[in-house]
């Protein structure tokens, strides 16, 4: 979570809590689940006590019961690929004999892979299904999403551990479009400009906020007016004005002017270049690039909202940009006019921290979130009054909801669920989707409804608004988060798409969404 002030990196760490990596045990498992292999007179509970483990036995029992049941499919498995390879070298064989030839030259293209294919799907299933139903009853102790999928098996055998895989073409999807590096801290939020010059705005823990060239990935302008955690940036509808929260107590409304740098050739691909070195090993301080040293810098508000009693963790526009709204850890969230910054209204209700605030694009409706594990619906719509509901869909912390441009709102929370909700009718949501890990900012995009999950495990995942898993963005020690990620944010600008993420690894990611392929994949 954002912090308050002191040191950025130290106390951004303590503050958020972030996951920390854990060492992966190994398990050595002995083929023990054909008795004919096992020496003559030892049984199973014998073959557990002279191993040196600290498991229960029933525990190490279940185990190897599980992992002889996967072993035993597979070497079924293995069996009839070797009895269908049998039958494709004697189909070829005839048809060389007949002076046919075999489509492509490959044998493995007719009907005997597509049998091969539907059987690997088949076993795929049953084991996915099996195995999800043993460990969330807690039989292993462990995660629920317990996989198969990461055994090698026989070498060039490869494509039955690929039937697996949740999602393909990942790749061909969601591509890395630049990578936008130089804060000295986490980044805990991000936002593109609403108007002419387009530009990526990152908010940090190292007491900055940075303004981006989406093209080239360079710094344009760096903000530092505040004391503490820069928590939240959002832009102005219509002017150049950004504003800003921070753990210093205050929200800032600044003007900025920037010029866009000529485009960069497209770098020499025959160049060699070295990307052996696993960006997970890197130190902690070592970020890529040189950083927004010679960049303009902007010190002085043009006006300082500080009404609050805690870290301001968040703040938005109302439409029209006359209005802006903040959240904080004092349990209200205040709105104000900004041409006199006077303080208009206090909304208080919630019974712990807020963790974010958003409003609704074309009506006067603000959504707040908080700790207390529910999000509230704020009606300034009629100027006389103004009405609050409150909605406890949640079991954990929402750490965010946000309209679309319809009649929706999307919640997120560290209950590892995503809820989409009417705004005609919300009693119940109606879409609920289940992660393996806290979500963080969502956002959503404005025309094709596409819902972008940030989370704790460093995973950034896309669902439709029905709930329906699109795509998980590629991740890998050369690209994507080193960390968690924090926030996501959308632009639709020049018929392209794309979406920008940032995490505590100091850095922010653009991808270019493939949403035709998209889909079509769906």
């Amino acid at each position: 979570m954002p912090v308050e002030g002191g040191s950025s990196s130290g106390s951004a760490s303590a503050a958020r809590h972030p996951k920390q990596k854990r060492k992966a045990h190994s398990l050595s498992i002995r083929r023990t689940n054909s008795t004919e292999e096992r020496p003559g007179g030892i049984q199973r509970g014998d073959m557990l006590d002279g191993q040196d483990s600290k498991l229960p036995l029933a525990l190490r029992s279940n185990l190897l019961d599980l992992f002889g049941q996967i072993e035993r499919e597979f070497e079924n498995l293995y069996i009839e690929n070797l009895e269908l390879r049998r039958e494709i070298e004697s189909l070829n064989e005839r048809l060389t004999g007949d002076g046919q030839a075999v489509e492509g030259g490959d044998p493995t293209k007719g009907a005997l892979k597509t049998k091969a294919s539907h059987s690997t799907s088949q076993l795929s299933q049953k084991l996915k299904t099996t195995y999800k139903a043993s460990t969330s009853k807690g039989k292993l102790g462990g995660p629920r999403n317990f996989s198969v999928a990461t055994w090698e098996l026989w070498g060039g055998d490869s494509w039955i551990v690929s039937s697996f895989k949740a999602t393909t073409g990942s790749r061909a999807l969601c591509q890395l479009l630049k990578e936008y590096v130089g804060h000295r801290d986490g980044i805990w939020d991000l936002s593109v400009t609403r108007t002419q010059p387009v530009v990526l705005g990152t908010a940090s823990a190292d007491h900055s906020a940075l303004l981006w060239s989406i093209e080239t990935g360079k710094c344009l302008l760096r903000y530092a007016g505040h004391a503490g955690s820069v928590n939240s940036i959002k832009f102005h509808p219509t002017e150049q004005m950004a504003l800003t929260a921070s753990g210093d107590q205050t929200a800032h409304i600044w003007r900025y002017m920037v010029q866009l740098p000529a485009p960069q050739p497209p770098p020499d691909v025959s160049a060699p270049c070295d990307e052996d070195q696993d960006s997970s090993d890197r130190e902690e301080g070592e970020v890529d690039g040189e950083g927004p040293c010679e960049v303009p810098t902007v010190r002085v508000a043009t006006a300082t909202l500080k009404s609050h009693q805690g870290v301001v963790i968040a703040a938005d526009w109302l439409v029209g940009g006359r209005q802006v709204v903040t959240a904080s850890w004092d349990r209200a969230a205040n709105l104000y006019e900004v041409e006199t910054s006077e303080l208009v209204h206090t909304l208080t209700g919630h019974d712990q921290e807020l963790t974010h605030c958003c409003t609704h694009p074309t009506q006067r409706l603000v959504v707040t979130s908080s700790r207390d594990t529910t999000f509230r619906l704020w009606d300034f719509r009629d100027p006389s009054i103004h009405s609050v509901n409150v909605f406890q869909g949640h079991t954990d912390t929402v750490t965010s909801a946000v309209f679309t441009v319809g009649d929706n709102v999307v919640s997120g929370s560290d209950d590892r669920t995503v809820k989409v909700w009417d705004l005609k009718n919300m009693r119940s949501p109606i879409a609920t989707i289940r992660t393996d890990s806290a979500v963080n900012r969502i956002s959503v995009s404005a025309n094709q409804k596409i819902i972008a999950l940030p989370h704790d495990n460093r995973q950034v995942r896309l669902f439709d608004m029905s709930g329906v898993r699109l795509a998980r963005l590629p991740r890998s020690n050369r690209m994507g988060h080193r960390r968690m990620v924090c926030c996501t944010a959308w632009n639709e600008e020049n018929q392209s798409c794309n979406l920008f993420t940032c995490g505590f690894d100091r850095q922010a990611i653009g991808w270019n969404i493939n949403i035709p392929a998209l889909l079509q994949e769906k």
